[in-house]
């Protein structure tokens, strides 16, 4: 069977990837730039290349004049050999010394234990230019929405300090909306940390960019919609001949065809909504929303295995 090799995002829909309050935390951001020591970016493990925001590297960051740490988060979700291919690619297509893969779920996780220390030692090899004598240290935690920058904050908060979580977290994106005041998560040395709201790149160079995006939850479901959603991850499963859906969904073989594919799963589940004819009767059809969230839910919960989305790059 031939699959789709190629993906173009078929809808006349306009998606707002940029929402205003974002355009709005950026200028907060620059603006706390002067009483920051070290930049620590969040993105998600399963797409290290897709949808990081150059605007991060280049204004906030300074372009290299302060120490930038890059965490890729959510780790258990990748294998460890895609770990190692991503470190090595990081390094070589940007440069990037210092990257630390974390699953803020683990409060054992290694990268977890590696973080403080790493930025405590660029800090303190840096020449911090208008905060030298400045006797603790701020780091500046930026990145795309819902990676797991407040889960990070808290759970070295509680790992540093033992007190409970400060920063609001969530499931879905945009849960931090403003840069949050300082924040203490070690007496000593005497760090703080700044959680600042997830920005998204002004302009999402592809769909293919912004649906691996929107598949991750960078998005919130409905503002691009489950079905595209569910129709981008086929399309990836079927390319990458990753066929663990079929069974899950209660298929016989794969199917490039995302209305067939949900269809199936509805009609199999029994799962139903009720549609007003034109004449005014009233029909049961299978509920494809609800398949398109299940479909959806799977790939989340690594139900298909580690899949690392950025694989081809």
């Amino acid at each position: 069977m031939s699959f789709r090799q190629c993906y173009k995002l078929v809808t006349k829909q306009a998606i707002r990837w940029f929402p205003g309050h974002m355009g709005k935390g950026l200028k907060q951001m620059q603006q706390k730039l002067k009483s920051v020591d070290c930049i620590l970016e969040v993105h998600d493990a399963r797409i290290p290349f897709s949808g990081r925001n150059p605007e991060f590297q280049h204004t906030i960051a300074g372009g290299g004049v302060k120490p930038h740490i890059l965490v890729l988060n959510k780790k258990d979700l990748i294998s460890p050999k895609d770990q190692r291919y991503i470190r090595d690619a990081l390094k070589d297509k940007e440069q990037l010394d210092h990257i630390i893969f974390t699953n803020c779920k683990d409060q054992q996780c290694s990268g977890i234990r590696k973080l403080m220390p790493l930025a405590n030692d660029l800090i303190g090899k840096s020449g911090r230019y208008n905060r030298e004598g400045e006797k603790d240290y701020c780091v500046m935690v930026i990145g795309v929405p819902n990676v797991g920058k407040s889960s990070l904050l808290n759970v070295l908060r509680n790992r540093h300090l033992k007190r409970k979580s400060v920063s609001q977290v969530g499931g879905i994106a945009g849960v931090t909306r403003s840069v949050l005041e300082k924040i203490k998560i070690s007496e000593d040395p005497l760090i703080y940390m700044i959680d600042t709201p997830g920005i998204l790149e002004p302009k999402i160079s592809s769909d293919e960019m912004g649906m691996k995006l929107a598949l991750v939850g960078c998005l919130q479901d409905h503002l691009v919609g489950e079905d595209l959603i569910a129709d981008y991850l086929l399309y990836w499963l079927n390319k990458n001949e990753r066929f663990e859906y079929v069974p899950l969904m209660g298929l016989e073989k794969p199917n490039d065809d995302i209305s067939e594919v949900l269809v199936a799963y509805a009609n199999k589940q029994g799962v139903q909504r009720k549609l007003k004819g034109a004449d005014g009767q009233i029909l049961m059809i299978p509920d494809i929303l609800h398949a398109a969230r299940h479909f959806i839910k799977l790939f989340r919960t690594k139900a298909f295995g580690n899949i690392n989305l950025d694989k081809e790059i």
